[in-house]
């Protein structure tokens, strides 16, 4: 049998020249562990989607990590060449919230006046909904009724009869 002493063998040889490479290791070797790999774009369609599926895992898979081992805030946004969207945000944070910070830190602007001013508008509309939505809760709770129109009164009084068929249509099951 053969003496497993360090610093005999072949091992040992390749430790003792750690400038040279051997032929397995190179550049998508069929060595043992993970050889480098040229980058560049995979032509083997199946084969790039394999990649991109591992990659983007990883990549999302970091993204959780270093946000919770460093409470940082994190976001990542991948595109697939289909375009597919995948996406990791920290969970105390938005990804507009990060944008935003990247747009203050980075001094790029991200977004111009027109999208400001939309976006301003989509929040004036949220409220005027949210509002909406409570003076209807009171409505059908039978206050505030007086400033109703008629035609407002009847729509009010179709949807609680619908509401009350439905639940005498739940009660015989």
């Amino acid at each position: 049998p053969q003496s497993h002493h360090a610093g005999t063998g072949p091992q040992s040889a390749r430790r003792n020249q750690p400038f040279l490479t051997p032929p397995e290791e190179e550049e998508g070797g069929g060595g043992m562990g993970r050889g480098k790999i040229e980058i560049k774009r995979i032509e083997n369609q199946s084969n790039r989607q394999v990649t991109f599926s591992k990659r983007k895992n990883g990549i999302l898979k970091k993204a959780k990590e270093i946000s919770v081992l460093c409470d940082a805030e994190v976001g990542v946004v991948v595109f697939s060449s289909a375009g597919k969207l995948y996406d990791f945000c920290s969970p105390r944070t938005s990804l507009s919230r990060i944008l935003e910070k990247y747009q203050t830190n980075s001094g790029k602007i991200l977004w111009d006046e027109k999208h400001k001013s939309l976006s301003a508008e989509i929040d004036r509309i949220k409220k005027e909904n949210d509002n909406m939505q409570i003076e209807l809760s009171r409505h059908l709770k039978g206050e505030d009724m007086n400033s109703l129109q008629p035609k407002e009164l009847i729509m009010i009084e179709e949807a609680l009869d619908n509401g009350l068929t439905s639940l005498h249509e739940k009660q015989a099951l």
